[in-house]
């Protein structure tokens, strides 16, 4: 879409255009299916049909602008949070997450809960966790079975879940864990359909959702007795888990003490986002190198070389070709020009990375497992962005790509993978991740020529 480079690109001021973006006419109902179940493909199509700016209107009540167009994206990240309510945009997950969650509140609210919890992510902390994460990952690959077909993306949620456990808690033992982790393998296996019962109270009452929010209360119960036994501690200050710096905040600062409710809503937060998006990244990454043995060459020689800039190449590639998360959503607070179209207060724009990872103007051959394209300096800014983009980033970021990286070198340093059938796996969704369908399940044979 021709932009005029007069003006900026998103105007918030002086709004000349008076009608709203083009869409799909189909029901709610039927839109809120298709877009639910198969938005890798309906999307693309609704891209070619309306163009970059496109309207749909979601259940519960959500209309929402659908945004493909790269310098669009970029005036959305670079916008005033004021304006782009990232909080707002991501209320389908208020019900798991809890209202206090930082990816659920917006503006100060949301600056304080980031500064909290930003300390326990930065370079510092990372370079902590490392062995942590190794160890775990050596000691998760020696239990894989030779020659047997498994799912990849199961292995890869138990691993990631290990490491997020002892992030949070500091330590992962106890039943009260053992449980914990049982529960939450529960929570984070949603479907669209009871995805839907999120928004709806009354149909909590029976079926998938009672059974669902059952398991909700109970997590919610083992977080608070975690959080009531902690705040009995009298270390605090020496240990560096999350739940114990959230728990020194008042005692360290200004800062007012959180409550029960405002940690068990980080902590949730933490737990489910900490780990399921790095392991179906790792599942995709897994699935992608096993069909194509060339790269797994390339991959595995990387991983005995001590190589990370190229490990880390191989999974940006698995994330460019499947984003784990389609797109990122914004709220808006007032109406806003876009192009020559106007987005009224109230809509959801929602760039659409997906769709820009799979342009070829962008990314030549973009259907193509190419990991060689993110070295040297790798495509150009704005067109890879998996962990959203602007004040809004994923906090995560830097720590999910140390651990797919730590984590790769040691699977490939221990195992050869192949494919456990010639067909490419299908993605469906799963909560609001784009998962392998069938797990991405892979043939592992132990390595006798090297070891870690």
């Amino acid at each position: 879409m021709a932009t005029d480079i007069t003006q900026p690109v998103v105007r918030l001021d002086d709004l000349t255009a008076t009608h709203e973006p083009p869409g799909s006419r189909l029901p709610v109902l039927a839109q809120t299916a298709l877009f639910g179940l198969f938005r890798q493909h309906w999307l693309p199509r609704l891209r070619r049909r309306y163009g970059d700016v496109v309207r749909l209107r979601i259940y519960p009540g959500r209309s929402v602008v659908l945004l493909s167009d790269v310098e669009h994206i970029r005036g959305v990240f670079a916008g005033p949070a004021t304006v782009f309510h990232a909080g707002e945009g991501n209320v389908i997950l208020k019900p798991a997450m809890g209202e206090h969650s930082v990816l659920l509140t917006d503006e100060d609210v949301h600056l304080r809960a980031r500064k909290l919890l930003m300390p326990a992510f930065n370079g510092a902390s990372l370079r902590g966790y490392r062995s942590m994460i190794a160890d775990l990952a050596e000691a998760e690959v020696r239990r894989w079975p030779a020659n047997h077909a498994f799912s990849s993306h199961a292995r890869m949620q138990a691993l990631t879940l290990e490491v997020i456990l002892r992030v949070v808690f500091g330590v992962a033992e106890g039943p009260r864990l053992d449980e914990l982790r049982h529960l939450l393998a529960r929570i984070v296996d949603v479907g669209p359909v009871e995805l839907i019962g999120w928004s709806n109270p009354g149909l909590q009452r029976t079926g998938p959702w009672k059974r669902y929010a059952l398991a909700q209360r109970r997590v919610d119960r083992l977080l608070y007795a975690e959080i009531a036994e902690r705040r009995r501690a009298t270390d605090l200050d020496r240990r560096r888990d999350v739940l114990s710096r959230l728990l020194s905040v008042s005692a360290n600062s200004d800062e007012a003490a959180l409550t029960d409710a405002e940690l068990r809503d980080q902590l949730i937060t933490l737990l489910l986002a900490g780990h399921e998006t790095t392991a179906t990244a790792l599942a995709w990454t897994l699935h992608e190198l096993a069909r194509d043995p060339e790269e797994l060459a390339k991959a595995t020689r990387a991983a005995d070389d001590g190589d990370e800039k190229y490990l880390e190449a191989v999974v940006k590639e698995a994330l460019r070709l499947h984003p784990v998360i389609s797109e990122v959503a914004r709220r808006l607070t007032r109406d806003i020009q876009i192009g020559d179209v106007r987005i009224p207060a109230g809509h959801t724009v929602m760039p659409a990375m997906a769709l820009v990872h799979a342009d070829t103007e962008h990314h030549p051959e973009p259907g193509r497992f190419r990991p060689d394209r993110f070295l040297d300096g790798g495509p150009a800014p704005g067109t890879w962005f998996p962990f959203g983009g602007g004040v809004r980033r994923c906090l995560g970021a830097g720590f999910s790509q140390l651990e797919s990286v730590v984590m790769l070198r040691a699977i490939l340093a221990h195992h050869r993978i192949a494919p456990d059938r010639a067909l490419p796996e299908r993605t469906k969704v799963r909560n609001i991740t784009m998962v392998p369908a069938r797990g991405a399940r892979i043939v592992a044979t132990p390595r006798v020529d090297h070891s870690l």
